[in-house]
């Protein structure tokens, strides 16, 4: 016999999946405006819009990204209107993903590829009968493929985040409708929510989105003290800043050396030979920068870019990208010679040098990025937890891939403190 509870927890989970089934299929009452390029819209209400939020945002940065970034990413980009007000302002890509293309090979990440390819493979098993090289998917990211960090939303300031988070919902719709006219979009996914957002972002799930976590951001906090590399060295506990000595002591034994890149254009193609080196190695690799990508970026961030390098005369065995984005100093794209890695410990100087970087910017944290989370929580990094919300197009693919979210591979960074 049923019990009265049962019946009433019924009746409210009927009734709450009607409500929410209402709410995906009426419009929100904003307006919107559409666009396939970031110039195409009006510069100044963008500008508002994304004033205070990340570098990412901003026009000089996608025009790099849509001048210079993966071919297989193409940007669509809206604005949200209460009345004539812009209140909010969202930069999506949509993304052609190939299966051979996006996992790594037998000479990639150790464990981490394995972790994903069994993730695909199950997947797909339950899905289609498709192996995870089969894969060809269409996918719009509400966000930065090249990031990592919410880079999809701004809103204005003084509006409230969870009253705007259906427009976006119906805007993601509306360009997901749109991209019907060359192939339909399977899966819609707006990326890098940090849990400090997470309850703004609640409404999502009445949209069918479901969460689902990654690996976290690897964060170091900056000191106001430290003005230089030396200042943080001397915050560190004696076996950490005995390590790190190591580590530049054998650089320099070897004969290389840190030092800024200065032009970009004369070191440009080792650069981007470097970059791939790490980047063939990935486990997964939903894109490949273009060779031009980084001397563009440079360009386009003047003094809020930096490019370290590991060089040996002519040799070049490394380099490391760091952005400021606002009081936040990111660790971007690095490469390195993995021969000479062997040797030499590069990445741990290029660990170094965005440090360095991010000291020498004026930044009160540094972004190091969800890879390698051990050599980074050295550095005294802490992580800070994010997660994607994803959703099928179709309504019953859409629930069999809930139970699937859990099979995302991710990582629980060490706990470490290196500091005095």
């Amino acid at each position: 016999m049923w019990k009265p509870k049962v019946v009433h927890e019924l009746l409210e989970n009927a009734a709450r999946a009607r409500a929410d089934h209402k709410a995906r299929h009426r419009p929100t009452g904003f307006g919107f405006a559409f666009a396939d390029r970031v110039g195409y819209l009006h510069p100044e209400h963008w500008d508002s819009l994304v004033a205070a939020a990340s570098v990412f945002l901003q026009r000089r940065y996608l025009a790099v990204v849509e001048a210079h970034g993966p071919t297989n990413l193409t940007g669509r980009y809206a604005m949200i209107f209460r009345g004539d007000r812009p209140v909010a302002a969202l930069a999506a890509q949509v993304a052609r993903l190939k299966g051979r293309d996006l996992v790594g090979g037998s000479n990639g990440a150790g464990a981490a590829a394995a972790g994903v390819k069994k993730a695909l493979k199950r997947a797909s098993s339950r899905i289609k009968s498709h192996s995870a090289k089969q894969i060809n998917a269409k996918v719009l990211v509400c966000g930065n493929l090249l990031s990592w960090g919410l880079h999809g939303v701004a809103f204005a300031p003084g509006e409230d985040a969870a009253e705007l988070w259906p427009a976006v919902a119906e805007a993601l719709y509306r360009m997901r409708r749109a991209e019907k006219l060359s192939s339909h979009v399977d899966l819609l996914m707006i990326k890098d929510v940090p849990d400090m957002l997470a309850a703004h972002a609640a409404p999502l799930r009445r949209f069918s989105y479901d969460a689902v976590a990654t690996d976290p951001d690897m964060v170091l906090e900056l000191s106001p003290t430290w003005k230089t590399h030396g200042d943080y060295l001397g915050a560190l506990e004696r076996k950490y800043r005995k390590a790190t000595a190591k580590v530049m002591e054998q650089i320099a034994s070897a004969g290389f050396a840190l030092e800024g890149a200065g032009s970009l254009e004369a070191h440009g193609a080792r650069i981007h030979e470097l970059y791939l080196h790490v980047h063939q190695r990935a486990a997964v690799r939903p894109f490949t920068l273009q060779g031009s990508f980084i001397p563009a970026l440079a360009a386009a961030m003047g003094d809020g870019f930096r490019c370290s390098l590991i060089r040996r005369g002519e040799e070049i065995a490394g380099f490391v990208t760091t952005l400021k984005d606002g009081d936040t100093a990111i660790g971007y794209y690095l490469g390195y010679d993995p021969a000479v890695n062997q040797e030499v410990p590069v990445y741990f100087g290029l660990l170094q040098a965005v440090v360095a970087d991010a000291i020498a910017l004026g930044c009160t944290r540094l972004s190091l990025g969800r890879t390698a989370l051990e050599p980074k929580a050295r550095l005294g990094a802490k992580p800070v937890p994010m997660k994607i919300y994803l959703r099928h197009r179709q309504p019953i693919l859409n629930k069999m891939l809930r139970p699937l979210l859990g099979l995302v591979p991710h990582d629980e960074a060490p706990d470490r403190n290196p500091f005095k």
